[in-house]
C-alpha cells in the first residue's frame, strides 16, 4: 500500500516536470543534447487589453525540481486598445498580475505584471521571479505606448 502510494506521487511529480507543451506555448528550443534545458517561448493576450500581445522567453529543466529564474518579455500592440479597455485595468503604482507560471516546486512562480504610466500614456509589461536568487530578483521589461491609438489621451497642464 505505501509502495503504491509513493509510487503515484513519483509518477505525478514526474508528470508535473515533464508535461508536454502548454495552450500558450509557441516555441521550444532545445539547448543541446547533453541537457534537460530548453528556452520555452509562451504566448499571453493581455485579458484586459486584448489588443496587446506579449511573448515570453523562459528557460524549464525538465527534470529538475526548479527552473531558473531568468526571462524576458517582449509586448507590441496587435490590435485596437480602447479608453474602456484602459478604464478597466488597475491604475495604481503596482498594477495588477495578468500571468504567472510555476517555476518549480515549492513557491518559486514567474509572474507578469502590468502596470500602466498615465504620464507618459504607456503599459509596462513586468516579467520577474518571485525568488530570489543568488542576491536578485530576476526580471525583465517591456512597454507598449499607447499614441496612435484610440485610448491614447493628451496630458494637458491645469496650470498652463
Amino acid at each position: 500500500m505505501i509502495n503504491r502510494l509513493w509510487s503515484a506521487v513519483v509518477v505525478l511529480i514526474f508528470v508535473c516536470l515533464t508535461a508536454g507543451c502548454s495552450s500558450d506555448e509557441v516555441g521550444d528550443v532545445s539547448l543541446g543534447l547533453l541537457t534537460t534545458k530548453d528556452i520555452k517561448l509562451n504566448v499571453l493576450v493581455d485579458p484586459k487589453v486584448p489588443g496587446v500581445t506579449c511573448h515570453i522567453a523562459s528557460v524549464e529543466a525538465d527534470l529538475d525540481f526548479a527552473d531558473p529564474s531568468d526571462s524576458s518579455i517582449a509586448c507590441r500592440q496587435t490590435g485596437a486598445i480602447t479608453p474602456d479597455m484602459i478604464a478597466g485595468i488597475d491604475r495604481t503604482k503596482d498594477g495588477e498580475v495578468v500571468f504567472r507560471k510555476s517555476k518549480s516546486v515549492l513557491f518559486k512562480t514567474m509572474k507578469v505584471r502590468r502596470i500602466f504610466d498615465a504620464e507618459s500614456q504607456t503599459l509596462m509589461y513586468l516579467s520577474y521571479s518571485t525568488k530570489e536568487i543568488n542576491g536578485s530578483y530576476k526580471h525583465s521589461l517591456s512597454t507598449v505606448p499607447l499614441w496612435g491609438t484610440m485610448a491614447y489621451q493628451k496630458i494637458t497642464n491645469p496650470g498652463g
